[in-house]
């Protein structure tokens, strides 16, 4: 499958399988985040891995979108490490980073057949209390995923885009 075809298969998968992913799989995954550009390549991006029963049921303290994954990645960034854009505006890399290893890890499972829901919704500070977030972590994208269960389809407007043509434009001279 080439990558156009990965991204637009790709769906947030709601419901999953009981079991966990297994470390194996997981390994894959966290290498596709591994290898994902930041900031000058500071890498001040932390994943915590959630895969145990009593990991679990602790996400729905800290989100109501955690579809009783079995599993679940939770992309940080060091707030002291992440590289800024001080010459302007003095702007944090961090979140840009989470986001982009974030996404590799997501596009990773989906291609070895884990499925996942990028979840927004959630209280970082419920996170940190849940989990022992260190505060010099900024908590950022979460991941909740496993095994799709066999009833997982995508949401009805998965396949819905406006025209490309309101999203881009070209600078004219």
């Amino acid at each position: 499958m080439n990558f156009y075809e990965l991204a637009k298969s790709r769906y947030s998968v709601r419901k999953f399988k009981p079991e966990h992913v297994s470390q194996e799989e997981l390994d894959i995954i966290l290498k596709a985040g591994h290898v994902a550009p930041t900031g000058c390549n500071f890498q001040a991006f932390r994943v915590l891995v959630i895969n145990s029963d009593e990991g679990a049921k602790k996400l729905p303290l800290c989100t109501d979108s955690h579809f009783h994954a079995p599993t679940a990645l939770l992309v940080c960034y060091h707030k002291k490490e992440c590289w800024y854009r001080k010459k302007y505006d003095g702007a944090p890399c961090g979140v840009l980073d989470a986001t982009i290893v974030g996404t590799h890890l997501m596009l990773q499972a989906h291609e070895i057949g884990v499925g996942s829901t990028w979840v927004m919704s959630f209280d970082p500070e419920a996170l940190r209390r849940e989990y022992q977030i260190p505060e010099e972590l900024e908590p950022t994208v979460l991941l909740v995923m496993g095994y799709p269960a066999e009833d997982a389809a995508p949401a009805p407007q998965h396949d819905t885009f406006r025209p490309l043509e309101e999203l881009v434009s070209y600078e004219t001279f």
